[in-house]
């Protein structure tokens, strides 16, 4: 079962979204370089890699074949279609990281984001967004891995996926990215003094105290 999994470690579950281009990749890797209690769930995907990604690294490159049976095998928490590619979260991968105590980051979009809160309703989501349209558009071309059709499709994508935005826990605005990345820490830190997270985390210590959380079983 999904929650117990949760539960048992007091482990948080975080889900981070960003249009692309809005920097979420690089604040992520800022974000669990600094913090050794952080682990982030590398997705399987079918989009072919970009100039220096490595398999199992930044994400896990397979097949459309290959995707499609694990989807109907039930493995993945969330899946969805984006920019003609699809992209899916491993069950098992993450509740291991759950189970062995480890805060899990999920670098998924909206609609993965809304598929994990429906199974973790603790789900921690937060929203990237870039200082403006004209930014994105900047940081894609610099970025040099994308021809100009793929950017003006990511560009358009952005308008709806930034729509998005007043569904999530927090925003973030990736103007300048020490503050961004300050702020990212910031919310995680939140996340982990969160009465039920250190319910379970402390059970000893809650009950030495006589606190009673009606979500510590």
């Amino acid at each position: 079962m999904v929650q117990p999994a949760q539960a048992v470690s007091g482990s948080s579950l975080i889900t981070v979204t960003a249009p692309s281009g809005a920097g979420k990749s690089s604040l992520l890797a800022a974000l669990i370089q600094a913090d050794s209690s952080l682990r982030l769930s590398v997705s399987h995907t079918t989009r072919q890699p970009r100039p220096g990604e490595q398999n199992g690294r930044e994400y896990h490159f397979t097949t459309v074949d290959d995707f499609k049976k694990r989807l109907k095998e039930g493995e993945f928490l969330e899946h969805a279609e984006v920019h003609g590619n699809f992209y899916g979260t491993s069950r098992v991968a993450v509740l291991n990281q759950l189970n062995e105590g480890y805060d899990t980051i999920l670098e998924i979009d909206w609609q993965g984001a809304h598929q994990i809160r429906r199974l973790f309703p603790e789900t921690v989501s937060i929203f990237i967004l870039p200082p403006s349209i004209t930014a994105l558009e900047e940081r894609l071309n610099k970025r040099g891995q994308d021809s100009q059709e793929i950017i003006k499709q990511r560009i358009a994508a952005a308008d709806e996926e930034i729509r998005h935005a007043s569904e999530f826990d927090y925003v973030i605005i990736n103007n300048k990215f020490d503050q961004a990345l300050s702020k990212l820490a910031a919310i995680v830190q939140t996340a982990r003094c969160r009465l039920t997270r250190q319910a379970i985390k402390n059970r000893d210590l809650f009950e030495q105290f006589g606190i009673n959380c009606c979500n510590n079983q």
